[in-house]
């Protein structure tokens, strides 16, 4: 096992959007310091449940795969993944929004919004005793129900496309990290907690997980660029 893997799963995530970030028709370089706020903003309280899950034995970390700096019981690299994915998925979401019409896809708010609201909902009521299904549930219902209901956004749909778009990404980072194309996971996960439903080997909650992580960090993004014009 190679105790660099999961920082190379980090720098592999990020370094072509961090290059291509200063390229002159982007000058994403110039939005840096927004991004940091804006993702410092949504880390936090992910990263406590992370923190919180990771001390109930929701799930683990194989600490071989690691260079083993712990903080919080987490290990750096991990604090480091609130960081390096999303700047990957802001850099992204920047670029189609910036090059492309991508207007059309709002069309689909409302029915993106009720649609999960119902099957999230259905899952949650269902499955209220697996803890990380449940919380999933809850964080990512009440994060569309803000965006749709509340900030009254218009970008959903946009977005949601965006996440669509990286999914081939979302696919090989958090494959790996569940033990695609390595002997055994980095994240491993306590069976009872989660549905056991599985992409591969990713458990659906992950991409039920980063898909709200994802309009959050969108949504701030563009809050604070917008505020600071």
């Amino acid at each position: 096992m190679m105790p660099y893997t999961y920082i190379l799963i980090n720098f592999f995530t990020v370094i072509i959007c961090f290059l291509a970030s200063f390229d002159r028709r982007i000058q994403f370089n110039k939005l840096f310091a927004k991004f940091l706020l804006s993702s410092t903003i949504v880390a936090i309280p992910f990263i406590i449940w992370d923190i919180w899950f990771t001390a109930k034995g929701v799930w683990w970390f194989d600490l071989n795969y690691t260079l083993g700096l712990k903080i919080a019981g987490l290990p750096i690299e991990e604090w480091l993944f609130f960081y390096c994915i999303p700047f990957a998925c802001v850099f992204t979401y920047y670029c189609l929004e910036k090059f492309y019409t991508l207007n059309r896809a709002d069309t689909l708010n409302n029915l993106i919004v009720f649609t999960a609201f119902i099957i999230l909902g259905v899952v949650g009521l269902l499955y209220y005793e697996k803890i990380y299904t449940l919380l999933t549930v809850i964080v990512t219902i009440s994060t569309l129900c803000y965006l749709h209901f509340i900030a009254k956004k218009e970008w959903i749909g946009r977005a949601s496309f965006v996440y669509l778009v990286l999914m081939p990404g979302f696919f090989a980072v958090n494959g790996i990290l569940t033990g695609s194309l390595i002997p055994s996971p980095v994240v491993n996960y306590n069976p009872d907690d989660f549905l056991g439903i599985r992409i591969g080997t990713i458990p659906v909650e992950d991409a039920v997980y980063g898909y709200s992580q994802f309009l959050l960090n969108i949504y701030f993004f563009k809050k604070i660029t917008e505020n600071q014009k």
